[in-house]
């Protein structure tokens, strides 16, 4: 359940700031980005795949860079869902795909899935006279 949160509070943060900095992206209402988050948590979990698999061939074909598209359309998707949650056009989704593919990966970096930031130590092992 910590895990669950944790990526829930992610995506919000990150649509958060995709909507702050990409411009024909407007989500408005607090309540429309956590709907945001819980509809983009189920969505890259049961859509995203099986499109991925499809795309196979344009993703290497690509390098990778596809997926972008596909991240895109789950943002459009979910867009379609929600009343208060805009995207002017594919430029918007695109952008704001890149945005919140930027932001959740580095927060998901920092933050593990447990919820606890994660530190690495490292002692010497010298002593100080």
């Amino acid at each position: 359940m910590p895990g669950f949160i944790v990526r829930l509070a992610i995506n919000i943060l990150a649509l958060w700031v995709a909507d702050a900095l990409v411009p024909g992206m407007r989500i408005a209402g607090a309540g429309t980005f956590i709907l945001a988050g819980l509809l983009l948590g189920v969505v890259n979990a049961l859509v995203r795949p099986v499109l991925l698999l499809l795309t196979l061939p344009f993703t290497v074909l690509t390098l990778g860079l596809f997926v972008l598209v596909i991240n895109a359309a789950m943002l459009g998707l979910v867009s379609v869902f929600l009343e208060n949650f805009t995207l002017n056009g594919f430029p918007s989704a695109f952008w704001g795909a890149l945005v919140v593919s930027l932001t959740s990966g580095l927060t998901s970096y920092l933050i593990g899935p447990t919820g606890s930031v994660d530190m690495m130590v490292v002692r010497s092992s010298k002593r100080r006279e």
